[in-house]
């Protein structure tokens, strides 16, 4: 927990304050945080229709109504070539059958980088418990192991109970559960697969704009062609399903489009999707053969009482097997966001349903390229998939830190919108979740001038005149993606409230002054 802090310290606060405090836990209990790895038990009854009609996600496809069968979008003849030329000899043929041989001697992890800490009387014995339950699923019982490469298996087993718990019964299969070196890593592999084809025939990504910088740079690095759609700022950042279909049907002018992603809750934004809206999108990738890509990274940071994080597979699985046995869906997670913050690291996983069972061995070779996650990273997964259980010593601990840091959390999201609304020329749409605001601000149009004299971005001045002025550290809102003729920044809410509560009123007593100097004959718009 106390790396949000950390993030705070890095993303937000340049020279104003000095120091951060840790969160709420002290070393001892940072470390027995760490080793608290067991597998939950499925609670909970999956929906009647659901199981008896499927149960995995490579079940008989269904026939539509019309007769015909629906395609994938990834099969072995539109797969990335350059992925079917990859070979790795050390992770071949050879040693997947070794390991199919002797699955006892497993090349994987262990909760705590010091084993002899199991002795202690420091920490708690549920947590001792776990972390032995992870050491003897490890080759030499250590960190220095490598894990296979999809990751160890009881942890991706681990991580198939929460998803079924947090699905209230969505069947989850283990074997479709790659560990990933954050979410970024897989979500780099899956577009790597997904990108082929020249000219008309290149592979397009659908993103939403704002974005995450992570896809842009992705796309603009395997040369693959980026399809933007843009969010509803007016109506908080909601998603519209006419503006996916304006950006696909222009996008068919001059590339192929195949694959839509969505980040949700949102990064820069903060918005928290709708159930409805999921399920428009997901028709939409049905309809038009999509392949889709949700990260859903900050799904434990949902704030407004009017929403709720609801999953992609779970909307997909209700809405009845032609649809969950025929999408091709992959979800991310991740040790860096949450409650936990423990970027450092680089835990993370993804879910991929319905993959060419060809297409997932060529996934699989993929990723035996990079050997294995980092197995620390692995480890710190498992301890945010198995929460202590009501009958263990950690529990009550547990749970009250988690219930402040986002409760605090939720108190600043509310506090920044409020605050940065009282301040002519700013406009800052609710902070449903995650852990960003994303204000539109008013830019007077000689500021806008002297920008381009410059020859940067009017909300790049903007922020480089705050940073210089105050020290405050903001992201300009160009390096996600806005309309033409809109100004943003983003900002993160991790600061202590007080600190964050000082950082607003710095933050509007410069853009008085900014307004001041460039706007004096003008009234700035809201």
């Amino acid at each position: 927990m106390h790396r949000l802090q950390h993030l705070a310290n890095r993303s937000l606060i340049a020279r104003v304050f000095n120091q951060y405090p840790a969160l709420v836990r002290t070393k001892a209990r940072e470390t027995s945080c760490l080793v608290q790895s067991i597998r939950l038990k499925t609670q909970g009854p999956v929906e009647q229709y659901g199981q008896k009609r499927f149960s995995t996600a490579e079940a008989t496809v269904v026939l539509r109504e019309n007769g015909k069968m629906r395609e994938k979008s990834l099969t072995m003849d539109t797969l990335n070539p350059q992925v079917k030329a990859v070979e790795y000899a050390v992770r071949g043929p050879i040693v997947t059958k070794a390991g199919d041989i002797e699955r006892g001697l497993q090349q994987v992890v262990a909760l705590c980088s010091f084993p002899e800490l199991l002795d202690s009387s420091s920490f708690p014995e549920d947590a001792k418990q776990r972390a032995r339950r992870i050491l003897q699923g490890c080759g030499g019982q250590s960190l220095g192991s490598y894990s296979a490469s999809q990751g160890v298996d009881c942890i991706r087993q681990d991580i198939a109970v929460y998803i079924e718990q947090r699905d209230k019964g969505v069947p989850a299969d283990w074997d479709n559960i790659y560990l990933t070196t954050g979410a970024s890593d897989g979500i780099v592999s899956i577009l790597k697969m997904l990108v082929s084809g020249q000219g008309r025939s290149r592979s397009g990504v659908m993103i939403p704009i704002p974005q995450y910088p992570l896809y842009s740079a992705a796309i603009s690095e395997m040369e693959a062609v980026q399809i933007n759609y843009y969010l509803d700022e007016d109506n908080c950042w909601a998603l519209d399903i006419n503006e996916l279909h304006r950006a696909y049907q222009a996008a068919k002018e001059h590339c192929h489009p195949r694959v839509i992603c969505i980040i949700n809750p949102g990064n820069p934004t903060g918005q928290v999707q709708s159930r409805k809206c999921i399920e428009e999108v997901l028709h939409f990738a049905y309809e038009e053969n999509l392949f889709v890509m949700s990260d859903e990274v900050y799904q434990d940071n949902v704030y407004s009482p009017d929403c709720q994080f609801h999953s992609f597979k779970k909307v997909l699985y209700e809405m009845g097997p032609e649809y969950f046995n025929t999408v091709e869906l992959a979800s991310f997670h991740s040790t860096s966001k949450g409650y936990s913050g423990e970027c450092g690291f680089r835990g993370g996983y993804m879910e991929v349903l319905n993959l060419d069972l060809e297409v997932k061995a060529q996934l699989v070779k993929l990723l035996s390229v990079r050997l294995c996650p980092p197995v620390s990273g692995q480890a710190a997964m498992d301890v945010i998939v198995n929460p202590p259980l009501p009958h263990e010593p950690s529990y009550l601990q547990f749970h009250k830190e988690k219930r402040a840091v986002l409760g605090a959390l939720a108190e600043k999201a509310q506090m920044t919108e409020q605050i940065l609304n009282t301040v002519p020329g700013i406009k800052c749409n609710p902070v449903q979740g995650a852990m960003y605001a994303f204000p539109r601000i008013f830019i007077p149009p000689r500021a806008v001038e002297e920008a381009m004299s410059l020859g940067i971005s009017p909300d790049m001045m903007y922020c480089l005149r705050l940073l210089e002025e105050t020290g405050i550290c903001l992201v300009p809102g160009s390096g996600f993606g806005q309309r033409e003729g809109t100004y943003h920044f983003r900002m993160t809410i991790l600061p202590t409230t007080e600190k964050l509560k000082v950082l607003l009123e710095k933050l509007r007593d410069f853009h008085i002054k900014f307004l001041k100097e460039y706007a004096s004959l003008e009234e700035p718009k809201r």
